[in-house]
Parts: C-alpha cells; structure tokens; sequence
C-alpha cells in the first residue's frame, strides 16, 4: 500500500486566532490517525508563481489513512475552528511506494 500525504499550501492568513485555534485541535486528529508532520514553516525560498506563506506536508501510513484523517469527525472540529480563517490550497495524494 501507498503512504499518504497532505500538502497544504496556506495563501493568505485572514484570522491569526482562528488559524491558533485549528492548531490547537487539528494534531491530534493527525495523530490518531497516524500521520506526521514533515515540514510545517514558511518557504525559505520560492520559484513559479510561489508565495512565502507557510507550507504542510504530513505523512500517513497510508493514502486510506489520509484521507480518513480529513473526513474525520475530529478533524472536522479543527476545521469548523478554522472556518475562514485561511485561504489555503490542501491536496491529498498518494506516495510512490
């Protein structure tokens, strides 16, 4: 089976509290689903059309795994904290194993 990935490019940041807010509750509900945090930070450089904002890539076991994570009820909280807080580009894709 395919690891799985999420790749979050965050474009513009409309609400500091709500982005605190998604990321007091939104690790747990990676973690229980056995993701990991690969990069979290912004771009120290960018090329094509690329914006210095923050950038995630989480690992998970499995694409299944990934995508499970997002439809889950706990992650669902971390979003509803989020609501419009962000202007963000998330894509969940599966690895080359």
């Amino acid at each position: 089976m395919s690891k799985g990935y999420w790749v979050s490019s965050y474009r513009k940041t409309n609400d500091p509290q709500k982005l605190a807010a998604y990321a007091q509750l939104a690790p747990a509900a990676v973690a229980a689903a056995g993701g990991k945090f690969l990069v979290r930070g912004v771009a120290d450089e960018t090329r094509e059309q690329g914006l210095k904002e923050r950038t995630v890539v989480i690992e998970f076991p499995t694409y299944e795994a990934a995508v499970a994570a997002y439809e889950s009820e706990e992650y669902k909280k971390a979003l509803a904290a989020l609501g419009d807080g962000v202007e963000r580009d998330l894509r969940i894709v599966r690895g080359t194993d």
